[in-house]
């Protein structure tokens, strides 16, 4: 095609634009190979399939079904009827930032620089921030896994390697072998990245390995990213240990957290990150200038409302995911099919393998399709979780009865 003269006004000359009949076979415009090339949410693949049908109990993916707490609500419509609907700080407002500094100090013993808090839009942006910040093309990440799907792919998308250390599984209790993560790492490893508590095992690192784990980046010049997004979800403590809790200002720790789960605030897509002093967060300042500019403030009012207001909401998070899991464990017990089950210390899933039903992804749909309840697929959680399947079972109670009613009626 010729331009006309003008054309940036006036567009293509009229003359230059082929009839339909005559029209060549067009040249597909290329997308990245790297974000091509990733494989297609599993958990998705399933979920698809109950689109528009309210009878499914739907337990794949990891929300609960309690509405966010009505006065957190209310701070984010009080915070639009007075306007605060403008650009603000790229790293947050100084009111959140002040209050998850006092979150942070008083949950952990610690003291934290509020300026080394930024506030994302979600955990899962200042995961992709992070990456975009350390993560060259050919690089690789070492992750912990099994683990939530976003994370590894997120690596691949940007041109990187997922390379796994895998944790071991022992009736159902999962443990970490920190030689299988130094065995990964070589002279092109930028990052290890370690989901604490986990999704979808629920287990946590203990404190003694967070020290060494931290230490061995420390050493070899490596970024740890620690996902805590489930940190206020554990049974037998008021939060899962933290590395904030034994790492220095200056250590390469990206320490990340939402307020999705504790707060069951899944859809404000609201997240915060810690990061080391020095010129990270000005780096960090300048990714998300250029990937959304900053959080809605009337968003991250709400959001300091739940920090400043919300333990009871926490409490009654955990307490309603306790008796899920209470109620996972007695019902597992009668169903013989179920295998390697033990009930989990922290975050708020059953992960599990089914007698005969290695092929998790088929299986997933199948139940689905006939008997109308939701499993996560094992597939969706990377190598070494192929045949096991993960069960979300922070629903209220009647619905998640109903829900394992169903599981068992397959299973029979």
């Amino acid at each position: 095609h010729h331009w006309s003269r003008g054309h940036a006004t006036r567009g293509l000359a009229s003359s230059s634009v082929p009839s339909a009949a005559a029209a060549p076979k067009k040249k597909a415009a290329p997308v990245r190979a790297a974000v091509a090339d990733i494989e297609r949410h599993q958990i998705l693949a399933v979920a698809e399939l109950a689109l528009g049908d309210p009878d499914v109990v739907a337990m794949w993916y990891g929300e609960g079904d309690v509405p966010t707490a009505p006065f957190i609500g209310e701070a984010a419509s009080d915070a639009l009827r007075r306007g605060d609907t403008f650009y603000t700080h790229r790293r947050g407002t100084a009111r959140l930032r002040g209050a998850l500094k006092t979150y942070l100090d008083a949950l952990y013993g610690v003291e934290v620089d509020p300026a080394r808090i930024s506030v994302t839009m979600s955990g899962m942006a200042a995961i992709m921030l992070c990456l975009q910040c350390v993560l060259d093309p050919g690089d690789n990440g070492v992750v912990v896994n099994p683990v939530w799907p976003n994370a590894q792919s997120a690596i691949r998308a940007l041109g990187g390697e997922a390379r796994y250390a895998t944790l071991d599984a022992a009736e159902g209790r999962w443990s970490l072998d920190l030689d299988r993560v130094a065995a990964q790492c070589d002279d092109r490893t930028k990052l290890v990245f370690v989901n604490t508590p986990n999704n979808p095992t629920g287990w946590t690192m203990p404190r003694a390995q967070m020290v060494d784990l931290l230490a061995f980046c420390r050493d070899r010049g490596i970024w740890l990213l620690a996902d805590e997004v489930y940190h206020r979800l554990v049974y037998d403590a008021r939060a899962a240990p933290s590395f904030l809790q034994v790492a220095r200002p200056d250590d390469p720790l990206l320490c990340i957290n939402s307020f999705s789960k504790a707060w069951a605030m899944t859809g404000w897509r609201v997240g915060w990150l810690v990061h080391p002093t020095g010129p990270f967060g000005d780096l960090l300042e300048n990714m998300i200038e250029f990937n959304y500019s900053c959080v809605a403030p009337f968003l991250q009012d709400a959001a300091a409302v739940a920090l400043d207001d919300g333990e009871g909401v926490v409490r009654a998070t955990v307490d309603a995911c306790r008796a899920g899991r209470d109620l996972v464990s007695r019902r597992f017990a009668t169903m013989p099919r179920i295998l390697d089950y033990a009930a989990p210390e922290a975050s708020f899933y059953a992960f599990f393998r089914i007698d005969g039903q290695p092929d998790t992804l088929p299986f997933a749909q199948h139940l689905v399709r006939e008997a109308k309840v939701g499993l996560a697929p094992g597939t969706a959680f990377g190598p070494g979780a192929e045949d096991w399947y993960r069960l979300c079972f922070a629903l209220q109670p009647d619905r998640l009865d109903e829900g394992l009613n169903r599981l068992e009626r397959a299973l029979s």
